[in-house]
């Protein structure tokens, strides 16, 4: 899995249409939730930051953001972009089933987005993750995570997933990921096509991962068997569905 985001880490941004406009928008939204579901509470774990697309634009709505990822590439990157943004993000490498080992406890706030925790193919796994994550927590304390509505996905194989193209620094990008199931897991391919628009020389970037493609029901009945109280999924208020669960008082 590491490999994958390696790999992703110069083209993550281009999964974006605008990154720095993603950075501000996921930071106000995930923002406006964390008040509504915990008032006041501003220290915050985040997982599975990858290049800092939810820890950056936190961080810049004032909140204490200490952050991890299992690709060490990706944690240069968000250090790199942090900077950039004037955003002050303690980033280390931690893989999220290691989560409490590593960061400790106390946190009043952990998050995981951008349907990180799929990358994890038992529901063992899930739970060793999970119960890391409310370690983690102080009592009180919230957990925030988004996933794919794996419920309305088409099952198959040869899915084709269209992202679009960017330009940028005089190339052209064509981004799409193939997707091919077998029961609950699809392995899935994410291809970069890209051209220098002034040579038309093209080179091709694929790189390959594998998901569980679990219901959002099921997350939610793992949160519980974690610890997790007032687990609840909320649609609307982010890209993609997101679970809340709270570490009982």
């Amino acid at each position: 899995m590491s490999d994958f985001y390696d790999r992703l880490t110069p083209f993550y941004h281009l999964i974006h249409q605008d990154w720095h406009a993603s950075v501000a928008l996921q930071g106000e939204q995930l923002g406006t939730l964390i008040e509504a579901e915990w008032p006041g509470r501003r220290t915050l774990l985040d997982v599975s930051c990858g290049i800092g697309t939810q820890a950056i634009g936190l961080a810049r709505r004032g909140f204490s953001v200490t952050a991890s990822d299992l690709s060490e590439k990706e944690i240069e990157r968000a250090r790199r972009e942090a900077d950039l943004a004037g955003a002050s993000v303690d980033f280390s490498v931690c893989d999220m089933r290691r989560a409490h080992e590593h960061h400790g406890a106390g946190f009043e706030l952990v998050l995981s987005c951008d349907n990180s925790l799929p990358h994890l193919l038992t529901d063992d796994d899930l739970l060793i993750a999970l119960r890391q994550m409310f370690a983690c927590l102080a009592p009180g304390g919230g957990f925030l995570m988004s996933m794919r509505d794996y419920e309305r996905e088409e099952r198959g194989v040869n899915l084709v997933k269209p992202y679009g193209a960017r330009t940028e620094d005089g190339k052209r990008y064509v981004l799409f990921q193939v997707w091919d199931f077998a029961g609950d897991h699809y392995d899935l391919t994410f291809y970069f096509i890209e051209e220098d628009l002034a040579s038309q020389a093209v080179q091709t970037h694929a790189m390959r991962s594998r998901y569980y493609a679990l219901s959002t029901d099921k997350m939610c009945a793992l949160m519980r068997q974690a610890g997790f109280a007032q687990v609840r999924r909320i649609d609307d208020a982010f890209y993609q569905p997101v679970l809340v669960g709270t570490r009982p008082a």
